[in-house]
């Protein structure tokens, strides 16, 4: 089974349980927790392992479409035997037969290869928008909160680590995808117990230490310092990285949001010095310098959320007065993509650093498929790969 189709399983399974939340939030069997609907049961389906292997994602595939299959069967059985007019007992008999016989031939996966365990914020999902400013107060809150355990860089040695009773995960790597968000914010709320040894591994924050919004906050910031701290360590962002969300003011647009320019390329441009020439306008991308207007001569847009700046520096694993000079540019989607060091005269697909071929499978969703001219160089090629090669998220297994 290849990736598209799994992808596409794990989607409904996906859909199926956020249908299944939200109509016993209707039906007043799952209440509000943290502002959004609960997952009121013990388990939620499992995704990682239908990622990793697609065989046990093909036996869910099917044992799925026999439960429904013998779902509908039943149903139509006992609609027959309920109607008034007679109906032939071994038509009702033969329908169920074939529901009974529907269940037991379905390949049934292990339950503990199909389940794992949930928490009531399992399906929630971040309202934050990964704004500038909600990443640079995660940073605060996280220094303020959290660096004594988990370490000022979050590599998990802060100075009371070794009184934990399990010595905290460093959150700089993939640990952070492998976890559904809501999972992570319930870790963050009521903490973590290691049962088998009776200890608390990692105390929780109460609601007057942060709120749920401060919470958001935190890993907004702690994805934005892993994603940098990939790029500084591997040379690619191993997942895909948002484009933080700001105002922005264009020549012929007016002011407007960066989640309106979807379905066009954008270029970011931190200024390198005060009066920085602005990039030629370029109908293949919307060209965004991020600044004030006495930085730049006549952009075709500016941003001047003093914040951009230093939550494109996370992003990049910079320090805010190193990552002047760099170019960044999103995809169709709001992805970034590409990244160009300062001094560079040109762009080449070697500055394509969230690349689908060689993210790991928990990361992105893969595509090997290769590039018409992949060797060549120039802006082109790159813009070329980025519409041909789209990147998908996954986070625990589950597309995003």
């Amino acid at each position: 089974m290849s990736e598209v189709w799994v992808a596409w399983i794990l989607e409904w399974l996906l859909a199926a349980q956020f249908a299944l939340r939200d109509g016993l939030h209707a039906l007043g069997l799952a209440p509000l927790v943290a502002g959004q609907p609960a997952w009121p049961f013990a388990l939620r389906l499992s995704a990682e392992m239908m990622w990793i292997d697609p065989g046990h994602a093909r036996r869910v595939a099917i044992t799925g479409m026999c439960a429904v299959a013998a779902v509908l069967l039943f149903s139509v059985a006992i609609a027959l035997a309920a109607l008034r007019r007679r109906v032939r007992s071994a038509l009702v008999a033969g329908l169920m037969g074939v529901a009974v016989f529907a269940l037991l031939a379905a390949p049934w996966p292990a339950a503990h290869l199909l389940f794992a365990p949930a928490v009531p914020t399992s399906l929630h999902r971040s309202d934050s928008g990964f704004r500038p400013a909600d990443i640079l107060r995660g940073q605060a809150l996280f220094q303020q909160n959290c660096a004594q355990c988990h370490g000022a860089d979050a590599r998990g040695q802060g100075p009371l680590a070794a009184t934990l009773g399990r010595w905290p995960p460093d959150l700089t790597g993939g640990l952070l995808w492998k976890r559904l968000e809501g999972e992570l914010f319930w870790r963050v709320r009521h903490g973590m117990r290691d049962e088998r040894l009776a200890r608390e591994t990692m105390p929780g924050a109460s609601p007057s230490r942060l709120s749920d919004a401060d919470i958001w906050q935190v890993l907004d910031y702690l994805q934005a310092r892993a994603s940098g701290q990939s790029l500084r360590d591997l040379g690619t962002w191993e997942r895909p990285v948002r484009m933080p969300a700001f105002a922005l003011r264009c020549r012929y647009g007016g002011e407007r949001r960066s989640d309106g320019l979807k379905g066009q390329r954008v270029l970011l441009v931190l200024p390198s010095a005060a009066s920085s020439p602005a990039p030629q306008e370029d109908p293949r991308m919307v060209s965004v310098m991020v600044g004030s207007r006495a930085d730049v001569d006549d952009p075709e847009c500016l941003a001047e959320d003093a914040q951009l700046l230093p939550a494109l520096a996370l992003l990049l694993g910079e320090r805010e007065q190193d990552a002047r000079g760099f170019q960044l540019l999103a995809d169709r989607d709001g992805w970034l993509r590409a990244r160009s060091a300062p001094g560079r005269s040109a762009w080449s697909e070697d500055d394509l650093v969230c690349r689908t071929a060689t993210a790991t499978a928990t990361g992105v969703q893969r595509a090997d498929k290769p590039v018409a001219g992949a060797g060549a160089q120039g802006l082109d090629v790159l813009l070329r790969r980025m519409d041909e090669d789209p990147v998908r998220p996954v986070r625990a297994g589950f597309p995003h």
